[in-house]
C-alpha cells in the first residue's frame, strides 16, 4: 500500500503594508509641527540671553531672573518632541517608550512648575493680566497632577489611565502652538487684544486641545473594548474597523 503525503508550502510572512504603517506617523508630526512656533520662540529666547542682547522693557524680566525661562524653554521643548513621538504605536510597544517617559514626565513637572513660577514672579507686560495669570496657574497646576496620576498609574500597571492623563498633561502643554492659532485670525481681522480678549484667546488654545483630547481618549476606549476577548471568546471588530486604510 502506497502512503501518500501531502506537502505543504512554506508560509512565507506576509509583507507588512506601507499603507498601514505610514498614518501612525501623521499624529507625530503634525503635533511637532504645531510645536514649532514655542520651539523657535525658546531658541531665539535662550541666544538672545547667551548673546547678551540689549536690554528692553520686554525681554527685562528673563535678563533680571534668567533661570525659570531656561528651565521653563529647555523642559517644554523635551516635554513636547518626546510626547510627540510617544503617539507613534511601534514606539510604544517598544522599551524607547519608558525609557523616554522617564525624562518626558520630569520635563513636564518642571516645564509646568516654571511657568506657574513666571506667571506669579515675573512682572508681566500688556495686556497680560490677573485672569491670565489665573488661568496659567490653574492650567499649570492640572498638567503637574495629570503627570502625577499619570505616574502612579503606570506604576501599578494601569495602562490606560496612563495613557489618559500624560494625553491630558501633553494638551495642556501644547497649548502655546495652539494659540498662535487662536489669536491670528483676530489679530489679522480687529488687531491686537485688549487684556479681556487677550486672556479668553490664551484660555481658548488650552480648551481647545483638552477637547481634542478627549475626543482621542474616547476613541482609545472604544477600541480597547472591542479588542478585548469575551466571555465567549474574541470580540469580533466591524467590518468597517477590519478594512484595510486607504
Amino acid at each position: 500500500m502506497t502512503e501518500i503525503t501531502a506537502t505543504r508550502r512554506p508560509t512565507r510572512p506576509r509583507p507588512r503594508s506601507r499603507r498601514r504603517s505610514r498614518p501612525e506617523w501623521l499624529a507625530p508630526a503634525g503635533l511637532i509641527a504645531l510645536s514649532l512656533v514655542p520651539v523657535a520662540a525658546g531658541a531665539f529666547r535662550l541666544t538672545e540671553l547667551a548673546s547678551s542682547a540689549a536690554v528692553t522693557p520686554a525681554n527685562a524680566r528673563f535678563f533680571d531672573s534668567p533661570v525659570p525661562v531656561v528651565v521653563h524653554i529647555v523642559s517644554s521643548v523635551a516635554f513636547l518632541v518626546l510626547g510627540a513621538l510617544q503617539f507613534a504605536p511601534s514606539l510604544r510597544r517598544r522599551a524607547w517608550h519608558r525609557r523616554a517617559g522617564r525624562v518626558l514626565a520630569p520635563a513636564g513637572v518642571l516645564s509646568a512648575l516654571s511657568g506657574m513660577w513666571m506667571a506669579v514672579a515675573y512682572d508681566l507686560p500688556a495686556p497680560s493680566g490677573t485672569a491670565l495669570m489665573v488661568m496659567r496657574l490653574g492650567f499649570g497646576a492640572a498638567m503637574v497632577a495629570g503627570i502625577v496620576i499619570a505616574v502612579v498609574a503606570i506604576r501599578r500597571g494601569d495602562v490606560r489611565t496612563h495613557s489618559a492623563w500624560m494625553t491630558r498633561a501633553y494638551a495642556i502643554g501644547l497649548g502655546a502652538g495652539t494659540q498662535v492659532f487662536t489669536f491670528l485670525p483676530w489679530t489679522l481681522v480687529l488687531g491686537a487684544p485688549d487684556e479681556t480678549v487677550h486672556a479668553v484667546l490664551m484660555g481658548a488654545g488650552w480648551v481647545v486641545n483638552l477637547a481634542v483630547a478627549e475626543v482621542v481618549i474616547r476613541r482609545r476606549a472604544r477600541r480597547g473594548i472591542r479588542r478585548t476577548p469575551g466571555p465567549q471568546g474574541p470580540a469580533v471588530r466591524p467590518a468597517a474597523a477590519r478594512a484595510p486604510l486607504s
